[in-house]
């Protein structure tokens, strides 16, 4: 693993640090490295690359689908059937779980790449000083000391801390996840602790130059770099996360397993003491095996789960994982970004300020569609020439460009201007026209250390015009005039208060703001300097911005809240913006945001007691994020951990279920999740839990009824051995039982559809067993009340007629009592008359088919000879029927009776 250079710094303090002592600690002038001096630290520490760690390999991903002990009971049934000639069990069962391995093999992949994108990420070369020239490496051979050379269009190849910047600004949202770009200074930071977002002087790998230049001293490389923590993070957060349904199947399983065992050895050293035939002995051994086993389950929850993933692709959500499906509806807390998941990701002006009055701005994004309000009614610039001035200044101090892909409407440039230009639009300014007769005649950037940007234009008259945004504090400074709707005026002092209180109460409404100003030019002989330009200027107004909810995040969030489900924000985000919006879409209550800067100062075990309480998070990093989630699952919770940027893949590799956006995330963050939500929307996520929890359900009462059919058969065959008499059963009956008669309608259950109520009701406690009190006295009910009635049916026709017939009308009854049953087991609570039936078509057609087969048996030789069944006259047939229907005309009954309860 590739370490930076050991230094008597910290990489922490490095902001902290002027120029000159960086350049002491490093050993280096602007002139940069010499190479020998170069080549030498690049032999000490290594190349600048991300490790990729150890990979799984297909053959692990192929074995790992052979974990659960239910697969390997089934395994050793098919031997001992091999051993004693029953082909026909050793066919079926491995059919079964070869189709089980195949379908989870082909889910799972693609999975494990997560630090292998971060590859992708870093820059291939690098423009650094040696020697006193300029020259261009492989990234893979800058080191600690190396002067890095950035220009727009840069991706930055390593940590590093800038010795000078010209309007440097950067993209960050691959670290931070905020999209806004973040403008750069070289001057040493006094503040201490600040997040990546605030350390203004420090540059990252895999980031990149928006716009600008800058000069900057490699600090880190490889593994030392935040990228590469990053990448050791995602590595150490861990991959096998086994979902809260596989523990419990696998625990089941071994219930089932041992009390299995437990039967046939008791019933084997029964007949051993009766003096029965070893062969005989061993047929009914496999007998009671295949009774106990229902061989259809593992083969029925992967397909439940795979119809699942086919639902969410349908609602934009892409599966990589099989088991995630479930674990979506264990879900008891959603971690979840701000901008773009929660928030529509774009800027939008709601609020202008100008000539003492406060307008109200409505539409959502980029697009031109909604309007400037005055107390409610719909104005424009053509009405009001202050309004109209503030969007001449939106407008002609801006290099953002609107572009509408496929009706949707996308800004080029800065997410700011782009929201300032359909402000504008808004206005009724269109952007041809105002160039032509607004030509622009030079510029001076944006720069962090002005907070202002400036335009001139020469106006129709052929004087200069000078156009300024910037923040509204410091631009309040420079003016001494005040546009004041009936003319242009001295400020004064209540003009500076009114307009100071307005920006705070836009503040304090978690908007942005901007200011706007200008000032007419004298002259030619005008310079061209910020300082000769930005004084003495006429204020116009205000305009306050921010990223919108996205309008169905309320409706989401309440949802969520019915549910039982707590909605945790983290975010890059500045904390009185997180706060502000959590409150605004119902997230947060009082509570203020916990920053990233006092999570270093708190121990994980009192993080675990914060973590319970606190919905808002802010100024977080990658780590933090991780430290998070940890808390919260070491309280007990399921968590489910949404992002986009490669600062949220660790959490979402080290959450129960990680979620990244399809359109906003970075590979990275694909790479490691177990879901993508293709419109990057928070309600497509609940959407998804509401799928999950169904699934659950789904599969629940699908074990339930394969468990109850197990039940009856090996009650039937126990107690048929234990008095003495034959076995009622023979092997391929039971098979016959389990893989179609139960397996085909279980398929049916486990693709039921969702109860409209599944929201309603909170999260199944994360250690709450699949098999509760409730239903494993539901499973021995019925499996009593059904072998009861095949006993009774058994020992009837063993005093009337031969062992073979007796055995097919056990067997015929068993058939249809299980195919009847799976009405009623559609649900808990609800009786059959009040479930549609045409809600689950496929269930009428494999009931259908399986009476129409059972019957066929008994008179098709054939079928007969397969099935080992006797003829069996059709009224005998009605009244099997009739007595079969026995066991669910109880069940419903006692429904009944339960719900007046």
């Amino acid at each position: 693993m590739n370490r930076a250079a050991a230094t008597p710094a910290t990489q922490d303090d490095w902001y902290n640090r002027s120029n000159d002592e960086v350049h002491k600690l490093l050993g280096v002038s602007l002139a940069g490295l010499s190479s020998p001096e170069a080549a030498s630290r690049l032999v000490r520490n290594g190349p600048n690359e991300i490790s990729s760690g150890e990979r799984i390999s297909v053959l692990q991903i192929f074995i790992s689908q052979f974990r659960s002990l239910i697969i390997w009971v089934l395994i050793c049934a098919a031997v001992i059937s091999a051993l004693v000639g029953e082909t026909v069990n050793v066919i079926a069962i491995m059919a079964v779980i070869i189709l089980n391995a195949a379908l989870g093999f082909y889910q799972e992949y693609s999975a494990e790449k997560s630090v292998a994108a971060l590859k992708l990420m870093t820059a291939p070369q690098a423009k650094v000083r040696r020697d006193g020239h300029a020259l261009t490496v492989p990234a893979s051979e800058v080191v600690v000391g190396d002067i890095l050379m950035l220009a727009a269009g840069d991706l930055v190849a390593a940590d590093a801390r800038l010795c000078d910047a010209a309007t440097l600004q950067m993209i960050e949202a691959t670290l931070t996840g905020e999209s806004e770009t973040v403008a750069k200074q070289a001057g040493a930071l006094t503040a201490g602790n600040l997040s990546i977002g605030d350390q203004t002087n420090m540059v990252f790998m895999g980031t990149s130059v928006a716009k600008g230049t800058g000069r900057a001293i490699i600090i880190a490389t490889g593994m030392a770099t935040e990228l590469g923590q990053i990448a050791g993070l995602i590595e150490k957060a861990g991959s096998d996360k086994g979902t809260p349904l596989q523990k419990k199947l696998d625990a089941f399983g071994r219930i089932l397993v041992w009390a299995a065992l437990g039967i046939v050895a008791v019933l084997f050293g029964l007949g051993l003491l009766r003096g029965t035939a070893l062969y005989e002995l061993a047929l009914t051994a496999i007998s009671l095996a295949v009774a106990a086993v229902p061989e259809s389950l593992p083969a029925v929850v992967t397909v439940a789960l795979s119809v699942g993933v086919m639902q969410m692709a349908r609602r934009r959500v892409l599966v990589r994982k099989l088991a995630a499906v479930e674990t979506l509806g264990s879900t008891t807390v959603i971690c979840t970004d701000k901008t773009g998941t929660l928030t529509v990701g774009e800027m939008t002006v709601r609020r202008l300020y100008v000539a003492g009055q406060s307008y109200d701005v409505t539409g959502e994004g980029y697009g031109p569609a909604g309007a400037i309000l005055l107390n409610g009614n719909a104005v424009s610039g053509s009405d009001h020439a202050s309004l109209l001035a503030l969007a001449a200044i939106h407008l002609g101090c801006n290099n953002a460009h609107l572009r509408e892909e496929a009706g949707i409407w996308k800004t080029i440039g800065d997410p700011t201007e782009g929201a300032l230009l359909t402000s504008a639009a808004k206005a009724r300014l269109e952007r041809k026209s105002f160039e032509q007769q607004y030509p622009k005649h030079f510029e001076i950037p944006f720069d962090s250390d002005r907070k202002r940007s400036t335009v001139v234009r020469r106006m129709p008259d052929g004087h200069l015009r000078a156009l300024v945004n910037g923040a509204p504090g410091p631009l309040l400074e420079k003016c001494t005039l005040i546009d004041t709707g009936t003319g242009v005026q001295p400020i004064s002092q209540q003009d500076r208060t009114d307009v100071l209180a307005e920006i705070s109460a836009m503040a304090n409404r978690a908007l942005r703001v901007l200011g706007s100003a200008y000032r007419d030019l004298d002259g030619s002989k005008t310079g061209q300097s910020a300082e000769e330009l930005e004084h003495d200027l006429v204020f116009v107004g205000l305009a306050g911005m921010y990223d919108p909810p996205r309008p169905e995040a309320r409706q989401a969030i309440a949802q969520c809240r019915m549910a039982g489900l707590r909605i945790v924000m983290i975010t890059g985000d500045h904390p009185d913006t997180a706060t502000a919006i959590a409150r605004d879409i119902g997230i947060a209550s009082d509570r203020p945001a916990l920053t990233g800067s006092e999570l270093q100062d708190i121990p994980d075990k009192d993080l675990q007691e914060r973590a319970a309480k606190t919905s808002v998070y802010a100024r977080v990093t990658a780590a933090h994020k991780l430290r998070i989630v940890h808390a919260l699952k070491a309280n007990g919770d399921v968590v489910a951990m949404t992002g986009d940027g490669v600062n949220d893949a660790p959490a979402i590799k080290g959450a129960d279920i990680g979620i990244a956006m399809g359109q906003s995330g970075t590979e990275v963050t694909k790479q490691a999740a177990d879901l993508i939500i293709t419109d990057d929307n928070f309600a497509t996520i609940v959407d998804a839990i509401k799928q999950g929890r169904g699934i659950y359900d789904n599969i629940r009462k699908t074990l339930q009824y394969l468990l109850a059919g197990s039940t009856a058969e090996l009650l039937l065959m126990a107690v048929c051995v234990v008095i003495g008499v034959p076995t009622p059963l023979l092997p391929i009956h039971l098979l016959w039982i389990n893989l179609v008669t139960d397996g085909l309608p279980a398929l049916c259950l486990a693709t039921d559809a969702i109860d409209s109520d599944v929201m309603e009701r909170p999260p199944r406690l994360p250690g709450e067993p699949i098999t509760d009190r409730g239903f494993l006295s539901t499973m021995l009910f019925t499996g009593c009340l059904t072998a009861a009635v095949a006993f009774a049916v058994f020992l009837y026709m063993l005093d009337t007629t031969d062992t073979e017939t007796a055995r097919t009308y056990a067997f015929t009854v068993m058939v249809f009592s299980e195919v009847l049953r799976a009405f009623g087991a559609r649900s808990e609570s609800r009786p059959v008359w009040r479930i549609s039936v045409l809600t689950n078509r496929n269930l009428l057609i494999v009931v259908g088919v399986s009476f129409g087969i059972q019957v066929l048996s008994q008179h098709n030789a054939v079928l007969g000879d397969l099935l080992k069944s006797s003829p069996v006259p059709f009224t005998d047939c009605l009244v099997l029927l009739a007595l079969s229907t026995i066991p669910s005309i109880v069940l419903e009954l006692g429904k009944l009776w339960r719900q007046r309860r």
